[in-house]
């Protein structure tokens, strides 16, 4: 964000000091105006310099969601609730994801690895999708969600971490925290006011959807979860947030494989036909691709 200060410039210094000098001999009176003027017009840089520093030290909006649903992807045209996407899951089971192979690679990170080279995801991102529908399967094995699905909405929320230019790391964090701009009503954009302290978000007054599935800070406090086993919840890193949505989307026994519990979870996610056409089109491409990686 970017703020712009209008600066007056002094011109021709030395010139103005003797004119001054002149037409106080003249004029007193005119002396102390231009002292008067002189005062007033340091006061007001002073001013300035206080409005500039209370600026500079507010939350500034990282990488924003202003353009969500992403411009560039184009909506599937399907009708809402007729259809889920077609099914992909992650090979193996909760506890083979977590066991070296012979060749000592997780099979959680070989399927990653595989996978990114056909669908055009970050490895790293594959495997926090992964490890979430891993999670679901084996805590709410009835929910089926798949992690194609979960790509989908982290395509549309953030490109995977890089939003912005951000970087994903290994660590399962964007180089630059993703933070939404103010949810403070103006013109797209609902009003919610600060639920967090700023803790999650950066402000006080208003929250953020914060990180790379984009949580608003009260949601994040009711299904914050811990992915990657550090014993914190952070919305930032992508393993706990992918498992975070996956939570949200499982909610009340939904089944995120059949047509109307897809569409139900999705809608809940973002209230809106052509977002969830968009998370239609990116996950039933992703399962489709996938289908051709190499075991």
């Amino acid at each position: 964000m970017v703020s712009e200060l209008s600066t007056g410039r002094r011109r021709g210094g030395p010139s103005v000091q003797e004119a001054g000098t002149r037409a106080s001999e003249s004029r007193p009176g005119l002396a102390a105006l231009i002292r008067l003027v002189i005062v007033l017009v340091v006061l007001a840089a002073a001013a300035g310099g206080v409005w500039l520093v209370a600026s500079a030290a507010s939350p500034e909006a990282g990488p924003t969601t202003t353009d969500i649903p992403a411009l560039q992807v184009e909506p599937a045209q399907v009708e809402p609730g007729s259809v889920a996407p077609v099914s992909n899951t992650v090979a193996g089971n909760r506890a083979g994801a977590g066991q070296p192979r012979r060749d000592g690679v997780d099979p959680l990170v070989a399927w990653a690895e595989r996978t990114s080279q056909v669908v055009g995801v970050p490895a790293r991102a594959l495997i926090a999708y992964g490890n979430a529908e891993l999670a679901m399967r084996a805590n709410e094995p009835d929910c089926r969600l798949s992690w194609a699905t979960l790509a989908g909405i982290g395509r549309i929320e953030s490109d995977h971490g890089r939003y912005g230019g951000a970087t994903l790391g290994e660590d399962g964090r964007p180089s630059t925290p993703i933070i939404g701009v103010p949810l403070n009503g103006s013109t797209g954009v609902r009003s919610i006011s600060d639920t967090d302290g700023g803790q999650l978000d950066g402000d006080p007054v208003h929250d953020r959807a914060v990180g790379p599935m984009q949580f608003i800070p009260s949601t994040w406090m009711r299904y914050g979860s811990d992915g990657d086993g550090d014993g914190r919840a952070e919305p930032q890193q992508i393993d706990d947030a992918a498992l975070s949505a996956a939570r949200y989307l499982c909610v009340n026994g939904r089944d995120m494989a059949s047509a109307d519990g897809w569409w139900a979870g999705i809608m809940s996610y973002n209230n809106s036909v052509e977002y969830a056409q968009k998370v239609f089109g990116l996950a039933d491409g992703y399962a489709k691709q996938a289908r051709t990686a190499r075991s």
